[in-house]
């Protein structure tokens, strides 16, 4: 019979403070260097002497390390212990960066970048699984996931602005420095701060054939889609290279089905809500970049917007979604369920991309106030939505899993990130093109190429609602979240 854990004692919660704000800041510093390095951009390429289509690996290299690495350092952080794996993270993150704020050459910057995906991994990897075993009660989870998700999308805003200001302020070197006092103090709090914990042993999942053939595949597709824009969905490159990264990973998942310690267990997928929330996420976050990259660039080529503007004319967005993650979710997920909330937070989602399609394609006819403000009051979906989202893949782990299913649960978010660039700025640039060939103006053949894309982002939308509807159902009864034996479960699932 399930039951009720009784609520913890104040002194605990305080105690559990720190581990929370470190473990929050090393996502904001993760996120924020994501963002941050985009706007630098121009001054990258011109300082180092970037070719135009090299200078996309100062992206490509942090995304493509990152994404392959996260589920094979979840896992690690499992067998090893979650708190050594955060650790060695940061550490190789911090050391990174310090390079990378050093270069002199654009293959000293792209080798710096791919090892600050490989810390960024193997410190995020862990992030949520150390956040649920430390946090069990649901109501305390509950606050620390609003926590941490908001961390996230305050780092995402934060970075695009003081991106612009170090780099006219100082130089580009500085958006990596910038991340040496954030590393060293969350490296020297974390020591004291996270409970340790010694992991299962190599032994439990030491499976160095199926590490190999994940990572291998991921790196491989990761890379195949974000050079989908280059040449072509339908290239026979694209089309050979997608064929070899699939036919990895259904290795991989042969391997783990047959293999005496598996590296991830397949019965993680035996939960509906780790499954579900999976899927959800990757179709969201995929949608999602058409709002986070597309609304930046509409207002910089057809508003006019210089690049400080449009930072600050995402503001409001960020603030709305830090505002209901910290004050608002935790509540709504305690009283109504995970579950609801996420579809109403995946309703207002496709409200703001419904909005975004009807958006003008002259400066002239545009304001802020009517066209653009009330989709970024709408972005609050996105606060309501992702710490349900973040609840609901986490809650159907066991704890000797919970590195792995953080690891999974980051790994989709990435690879839904790869798939919004590659499709959606695909299907952007072409209708641009089509458009400009018909003698379109050009500000009006951007915003039809913006339009499609904003509409493909709400189907998509539809898509992970309609997921959330389906595989989120459970049992009649409660959506509450209570507690059974180890770990939080969600009745409702």
């Amino acid at each position: 019979m399930p039951t009720t854990a009784p609520p913890p004692s104040p002194s605990l919660s305080r105690s559990r403070r720190p581990a929370l704000g470190v473990l929050a800041t090393g996502m904001l510093m993760t996120v924020l260097d994501g963002s941050i390095v985009t706007v630098a951009m121009p001054a990258i390429q011109g300082d180092l002497g970037f070719t135009p289509v090299g200078l996309s690996w100062v992206v490509n290299a942090y995304l493509i390390a990152f994404g392959s690495l996260l589920l094979l350092a979840g896992r690690l952080g499992d067998l090893i212990g979650r708190k050594r794996m955060f650790l060695a993270g940061t550490a190789v993150f911090t050391a990174s960066s310090l390079l990378a704020g050093f270069a002199t050459s654009p293959e000293m910057l792209i080798a710096a970048r791919f090892l600050q995906g490989a810390g960024s991994a193997m410190a995020s990897a862990v992030s949520l699984g150390i956040l649920v075993t430390l946090f069990t009660e649901p109501r305390e989870r509950a606050g620390a996931i609003g926590v941490f998700s908001f961390t996230g999308a305050a780092g995402a805003s934060l970075g695009q602005v003081l991106g612009g200001v170090l780099t006219d302020a100082l130089t580009w070197n500085w958006i990596f420095f910038i991340n040496l006092p954030i590393g060293i103090a969350v490296f020297l709090i974390a020591l004291p701060a996270l409970p340790g914990d010694r992991g299962l042993g190599l032994t439990a999942g030491a499976d160095a054939l199926g590490a190999l053939l994940v990572t291998s595949g991921l790196m491989l597709g990761i890379y195949t889609v974000v050079k989908i824009e280059t040449y072509g969905a339908g290239s026979a490159r694209t089309l050979g290279l997608g064929a070899l990264a699939l036919a990895l990973l259904a290795g991989f998942l042969v391997r783990q089905a047959t293999a005496r310690n598996p590296l991830m267990p397949l019965r993680i997928f035996r939960s509906r809500s780790v499954l579900g929330a999976n899927l959800v996420q990757m179709l969201m976050v995929a949608a999602l970049f058409s709002f986070q990259i597309l609304v930046a660039l509409y207002m910089q080529n057809v508003l006019g917007y210089s690049a400080s503007a449009t930072g600050l004319a995402m503001l409001p967005a960020a603030a709305v979604i830090g505002l209901v993650s910290l004050t608002v979710s935790a509540r709504l997920n305690s009283r109504f369920g995970e579950r609801r909330v996420l579809l109403a937070g995946l309703v207002l989602l496709v409200g703001v991309l419904g909005l975004l399609t009807r958006v003008p394609g002259r400066a002239d006819q545009a304001d802020y106030l009517t066209d653009l403000l009330p989709v970024m009051l709408l972005a609050a979906g996105f606060g309501l939505a992702l710490p349900a989202l973040t609840s609901l893949g986490m809650s159907g782990a066991k704890e000797a899993d919970a590195g792995l299913a953080s690891g999974l649960f980051n790994t989709t978010q990435q690879i839904g990130m790869a798939l919004g660039i590659a499709v959606l700025s695909t299907l952007a640039a072409a209708r641009t093109e089509s458009l400009t060939a018909s003698g379109r103006p050009v500000p009006e053949a951007l915003t039809g190429g913006y339009h499609l894309a904003f509409a493909v982002g709400a189907a998509l939308i539809l898509a992970a609602l309609a997921i959330a509807l389906t595989i989120l159902r459970g049992p009649k009864g409660s959506s509450r979240p209570v507690t059974a034996g180890r770990g939080t479960q969600l009745a409702g699932l």
